[in-house]
């Protein structure tokens, strides 16, 4: 007998989604009920090269009608990247698997040979309809490796905050070493370090609003009409560039949001029209019981109450309004709709705190219709104003 690996993950997966291996047998005797393939996974973050001995999951497989054995890692590789993105801007985990299959012969196992996979990676992020399964990350996005979904043009303001991820490891064999900025200032170079063998190093951070510490600009910026992203490997570019249109500000505070997309990056959205915050108390109360009753004689004080609350708690809103937006803006808006973690910039405090999203529906928009296109989103924050722990 022979074991193979037939089906393999993407070099970089996206671990929300299917991670599938298949392993057949090409001259299988399956003359046992008890033929079954395993599967002994191994995952870790740090090197490389993997220190570890002991399988973490061991996964059996019975041969389905096509007498292969098809095995999805993707849930228990997910389970595993659990830090934010917030903590974490590289959470990434390498994984590989030893497969072999076995058969009970009376009351033991007969074993065939190992055959384990190369390491790959996965990437705190998800897949979308209609890609393919095994899909390269790189193929998903026009921006690889810079690791967002655009759009190609945006609009940003001189007060605006944030990074976004390039991804440096050598999946592909042409690696991002430097960020490309031009402007109507000229071009400017940020390099990036190629030491990718950990997990903490795959995935690096770059200035991508003015205000950020690391922006090229910063000490033009009253200047500043527009700039442009791009990532190169030496003189070449990968993938598209973004530009960033200068917007004046309005009359209304901007209410900036980050958010997790789909490939485990942050990714903004200005609210700068009309933008409203709500606050609303939740009380329960109770009716002690009034006077002095161990005392000698009965009396009560003119402060006593025959109603108290006995729960307070408040919840605090956002709703919020953007400028006129193109119809490019579909796709990312619904990565911000089913985003799990999302942050309100607060610029005054210099501080981000989080939120979570209450817009549940949306009826999209586009531009041959409806002309000029603005949403209107309800976000809850998730500290409220009292500090109960």
């Amino acid at each position: 007998m022979a074991l193979s690996i037939t089906q393999t993950p993407a070099s970089c997966s996206l671990a929300q989604s299917p991670i599938i291996f298949t392993v057949s047998e090409n001259t299988p005797a399956y003359t046992s009920a008890s033929f079954q393939y395993v599967g002994e996974l191994y995952y870790w973050q740090g090197t490389l090269f993997q220190s570890s001995s002991v399988a973490d999951y061991t996964i059996l497989k019975f041969p389905n009608t096509a007498t292969v054995g098809i095995f999805d890692l993707n849930r228990i590789i997910n389970s595993t990247l659990t830090d934010l993105r917030i903590d974490n801007s590289s959470n990434v985990m390498y994984y590989a698997v030893d497969f072999y299959w076995q058969y009970l012969s009376g009351s033991s196992y007969v074993t065939g040979s190992h055959v384990r996979s190369n390491t790959y990676r996965a990437l705190d992020g998800y897949g979308i309809f209609p890609e393919p399964i095994g899909q390269q990350v790189s193929a998903k996005t026009p921006f690889w490796p810079m690791m967002t979904d655009g759009p190609v043009t945006q609009s940003t303001l001189l007060t605006d905050v944030g990074t976004m991820g390039v991804y440096i490891a050598n999946d592909a064999g042409i690696v991002a070493n430097r960020v490309v900025y031009n402007s109507n200032l000229g071009s400017s170079t940020r390099n990036i370090s190629q030491n990718a063998t950990t997990t903490s190093l795959c995935i690096s951070n770059y200035a991508q609003a003015p205000s950020n510490a690391g922006f090229p600009y910063s000490g033009s910026l009253n200047s500043l009409e527009w700039y442009s992203i791009q990532a190169f490997s030496g003189s070449t570019p990968l993938g598209n560039s973004i530009r960033f249109e200068i917007d004046c500000p309005t009359k209304y505070p901007n209410q900036r949001i980050a958010f997790k997309n789909r490939y485990g990056q942050f990714d903004y959205i200005n609210l700068n029209e009309v933008s409203r915050q709500s606050f609303q108390t939740e009380k329960r109360t109770y009716s002690p019981q009034i006077g002095t009753w161990e005392a000698s004689s009965f009396s009560y004080q003119s402060t006593d109450s025959s109603v108290l609350n006995y729960v307070s708690d408040s919840k605090q809103s956002l709703s919020a309004n953007t400028n006129w937006l193109t119809e490019d803006w579909n796709d990312i808006i619904k990565q911000l709709l089913v985003s799990d973690e999302l942050y309100w910039v607060d610029y005054t405090n210099g501080i981000v705190r989080p939120v979570t999203i209450a817009t549940q529906n949306m009826t999209f928009k586009t531009g041959v219709v409806d002309k000029l296109i603005q949403y209107q989103f309800e976000f809850n924050f998730g500290q409220s104003y009292k500090l109960i722990l």
